[in-house]
């Protein structure tokens, strides 16, 4: 059995019996729902990459109706193979990447309180399916987060070279800018859920830099406030593209560790 095969196996009897509870969602839940759509969609038409836009329109997305997984399933197999997995929360790294290498979205089914709206230490549903979902119909996009993650899976009981491929997937997943056009745009799920960091990210007051592996592997980034740094692809082909260097990048930073 393959590390890919061994760590689906594993994660499947850890996950089979979760699913969506759509019925059980309360009131006070579709309104934290509405409001937040409502506060930042306006924001992402002249904001985000035309790829999440149009993945918005895919997957049918509105302010008055939590989205569900179910029906979100059908749109996502049918256009890149993908699918959404309920987990309880956070989860561990091999859990994690595991579904990602093979083709399931990891995403909690909690929403915020209205206590909440404007800050939460863990990701809710509304991050995981409001910004990160809608690309998830976007094939190179979904390669390139398959296989980052089999990179990944390949080192997994290396917590050092997971911090390192952390912070691919951070700035470019989660925090990753796109020029479209000659402007910037926003595809990491971070920022498409923060109004605040949209703005900022697309002015003048951070650094844009040219994607680039090798210092992205070399570069920590923030947790608790928005990033000084942006990385800028050209394309979603450019990042799964960039993935023979990644792993070549990474193996080159591991050996120089031991020495």
């Amino acid at each position: 059995m393959n590390t890919k095969q061994k760590n689906w196996v594993f994660s499947d009897l850890r996950l089979q019996k979760l699913r969506q509870e759509y019925e059980l969602y309360t009131a006070e839940d579709f309104s934290v729902w509405k409001i937040l759509f409502e506060r930042q969609m306006p924001n992402l038409p002249k904001a985000a990459s035309k790829a999440y836009l149009e993945g918005v329109e895919q997957v049918k997305f509105s302010a008055d109706k939590i989205a569900n997984f179910d029906e979100l399933n059908q749109v996502l197999v049918k256009s890149t193979g993908w699918e959404v997995q309920v987990v309880p929360g956070l989860i561990d790294d091999d859990l994690f990447f595991g579904l990602l290498n093979n083709r399931r979205f990891p995403s909690s089914t909690w929403l915020r309180t209205m206590e909440q709206l404007d800050y939460l230490e863990e990701p809710d549903m509304f991050h995981d399916a409001f910004a990160h979902m809608p690309l998830l119909t976007n094939q190179p996009y979904v390669d390139f987060l398959e296989n980052l993650s089999g990179i990944a899976l390949k080192h997994i009981d290396n917590p050092w070279a997971i911090q390192l491929l952390s912070r691919i997937y951070w700035f470019t997943i989660e925090f990753g800018l796109i020029k479209e056009e000659g402007e910037l745009k926003i595809y990491g799920a971070g920022i498409l859920s923060s109004a605040g960091e949209t703005k900022f990210s697309l002015s003048n007051e951070p650094t844009h830099l040219v994607y680039d592996v090798r210092k992205i592997l070399n570069q920590e980034y923030w947790k608790d406030r928005f990033q000084d740094k942006y990385f800028v692809i050209e394309s979603y082909k450019q990042l799964y593209e960039s993935l023979p260097e990644i792993e070549a990048v990474l193996e080159e930073m591991l050996v120089d560790g031991e020495k």
